[in-house]
């Protein structure tokens, strides 16, 4: 059996620029930072939503840094951009800087919170 490799497709996140998801909800809790409100949605969470009490919104709560990042995200800002703001704002406390940015909009995009306008698929 030969050894393949496998092609990774190599996408350089610092030249994407992020949008927030249309239809998110959010709002800014004086004492807990950016609120996002997710729709649970589909057939399983409807019977859950009516058998189990289950809510109708998941509140996911951004922490210090990603609640100041979030009203940032315009669809025009690139992840560099971002990142020396969020530098500017937090100093050391970033560090290591582009690999923490980065793993925070591929999380973000793995959840559909945001998405990159200038991404090819």
């Amino acid at each position: 059996m030969r050894n393949r490799k496998r092609q990774k497709c190599q996408i350089n996140y610092l030249d994407l620029i992020p949008e927030r998801a249309s239809g998110l909800g959010w709002r800014e809790e004086p004492n807990e930072g950016i609120v996002l409100e997710v729709e649970n949605t589909g057939v399983f969470h409807t019977i859950a939503q009516k058998v189990f009490h289950k809510p109708r919104f998941t509140m996911v709560h951004l922490d210090e840094q990603g609640t100041f990042l979030w009203p940032l995200i315009d669809g025009k800002r690139t992840v560099t951009e971002l990142a020396a703001l969020q530098k500017e704002k937090f100093g050391e406390a970033v560090e290591p800087l582009y690999p923490r940015i980065v793993k925070y909009f591929q999380i973000m995009e793995s959840y559909h919170f945001i998405r990159f306008i200038n991404k090819s698929e």
